[in-house]
């Protein structure tokens, strides 16, 4: 077992989560090698740490709770926090099918999304991609960050609120799109 210092067993944990660590750490630093450095040292991390995992809990909150918070502290320690709002295009890969004046629409529309977002504070920004570009469960995301899924689920409705409001305000004509990126991340139905 990976928790009694089996190398092997802790590898294969790295081979199914990194992928997943990977994500959560652009997510916050927006730039590759940093995201690589982050969930790297992540997974260092969480090695070292291993011994006092609770077995009765899940891996993956707990993991993600460890490169979120690396990830954050990359962002703070460097202060780049505004490049988190930098690449939603490329992460919203438009449609194939579109137009290439379509797609050029979708990308800005993209890019002014991720602006709105930029504007919240931080702990909002860091709920919304745990919920919305991760799609972690409520309870993953209560654990990514410490608190009670109840908390979660007040604070989601608040960054949603906030969200809602500075694109109410300041992109009046992004909030269907907004509404559709975010379903579609959830991978939600439309009449959801």
């Amino acid at each position: 077992m990976a928790q009694e210092g089996d190398r092997p067993a802790f590898d294969a944990l790295v081979l199914q989560y990194e992928e997943l660590a990977f994500r959560a750490a652009y997510l916050i630093v927006r730039d590759e090698d940093e995201a690589a450095d982050a969930a790297q040292d992540a997974f260092v991390r969480a090695y070292r740490s291993l011994r006092s995992f609770d077995t009765n809990r899940a891996f993956r909150p707990w993991l993600l709770r460890i490169v979120t918070n690396v990830a954050l502290n990359s962002v703070r320690s460097s202060k780049r926090l505004n490049a988190a709002t930098e690449r939603l295009a490329a992460d919203l890969k438009p449609n194939d099918e579109l137009r290439p004046d379509d797609a050029a629409v979708a990308t800005e529309e993209a890019d002014r999304v991720w602006e709105a977002i930029g504007t919240l504070p931080a702990d909002d920004q860091r709920l919304i991609y745990l919920r919305y570009f991760l799609a972690s469960s409520e309870a993953e995301a209560a654990a990514a960050i410490g608190r009670p899924v109840g908390t979660v689920k007040s604070r989601m409705h608040r960054a949603l609120k906030r969200l809602r409001a500075v694109i109410e305000e300041s992109y009046p004509d992004l909030l269907p799109f907004a509404m559709q990126v975010i379903r579609e991340e959830r991978h939600e139905p439309a009449n959801s």
